[in-house]
């Protein structure tokens, strides 16, 4: 009785270790081979699973992207410079079968192959190509990368050069003419502000030149106007005016002209005399008698009144 209790015992340990031997746990982002007695037999879906034990076993294939660092090395350029240069690399296990039975260390072999490329790329380029052609030798180098890697079941998805570092002598050179190039932009660009502030002062004097021109052409115009309109009345009077008022006027500033020493010579003589005589005729006329019934209503008239025209 003991021995068949201990033999249940046995049995019962037996197959809870079967038990926990059989069950396989896939994660999301996992897939499972099962190889059954050394052979490929199916590929587990991320979940439980349960297999045979001691007849199968399981081969866990991370399937997220991951990046491998492509170590420094030296490349001879196109023109006999030596530079160093590394790398890193993305890459995606698309196809978990090809990834482990077609290549016995992915990993290595993606290392390799990028140190290779990385040689033939930058050998047919010259130094400044290689300097400013990053993106070129990133893309040529995710093209060659991928050709190869895709038996493997493996998707190369970004190649990033991470420095490319000349010798000393020409790091030195380079940055000697990289201060010589910022020198000659900021010289430059201070001649263009010097250039452009000039322009400016030339532009706003010659605005300044203009505003004054017009202005004085304005006031001229003003000036032209005025006179012209002075004149226009003038004329309007002088035609309002009687003949003989004119020559009285002439007559009168006959003497104030003469203080000058000028010579003066009547312009109408014949209207002159004429008006001569009238005003012999007024001065040599009898003043009359204001009527007796109207003497007292009579106003006395002022000196010169008595100037009466006579009637023609």
């Amino acid at each position: 009785m003991p021995f068949a209790g201990t033999a249940l015992v046995i049995i019962g340990v037996f197959l809870l270790i079967m038990l926990l031997l059989s069950v396989k746990v896939i994660r999301p982002y996992q897939k499972g081979l099962v190889e059954r007695l050394g052979k490929f037999n199916r590929i587990l879906e991320p979940g439980i699973h349960f297999i045979i034990p001691f007849m199968e076993r399981v081969k866990v294939v991370d399937m997220r992207e991951h990046v491998v660092d492509v170590p420094p090395q030296e490349v001879i350029c196109k023109d006999n410079v030596v530079v160093t240069v590394d790398a890193i690399v993305y890459y995606q296990i698309l196809d978990p079968v090809k990834a482990v039975y077609n290549v016995s260390d992915f990993l290595m072999a993606i290392i390799k192959l990028a140190q290779t490329n990385l040689r033939a790329i930058i050998g047919e380029m010259e130094l400044d190509e290689t300097l400013s052609g990053r993106d070129i030798i990133n893309a040529k180098l995710r093209e060659e990368l991928d050709k190869i890697t895709d038996r493997w079941g493996v998707k190369i998805t970004r190649v990033e050069i991470q420095r490319i570092d000349p010798p000393k002598d020409i790091q030195d050179a380079m940055a000697k003419q990289m201060t010589a190039e910022r020198e000659k932009r900021a010289m430059i660009l201070l001649a263009e502000g010097k250039k452009e502030a000039a322009i400016k002062e030339a532009e706003g004097q010659k605005q300044a030149a203009i505003l004054k021109a017009e202005g004085e052409k304005q006031r001229q115009i003003l000036v032209a106007e005025g006179q012209a309109e002075a004149i226009r009345k003038v004329l309007e009077a002088l035609k309002m005016a009687d003949e003989k008022y004119l020559t009285l006027q002439y007559i009168e500033k006959m003497p104030e002209l003469a203080k000058y020493g000028n010579l003066i010579v009547p312009y109408d003589t014949e209207a002159l005399i004429g008006l001569l005589r009238i005003l012999q005729k007024v001065k040599d006329a009898p003043i009359p008698e204001p009527p007796k019934g109207d003497s007292e209503r009579a106003v006395p008239q002022e000196e010169g009144s008595s100037l009466t025209p006579e009637k023609t």
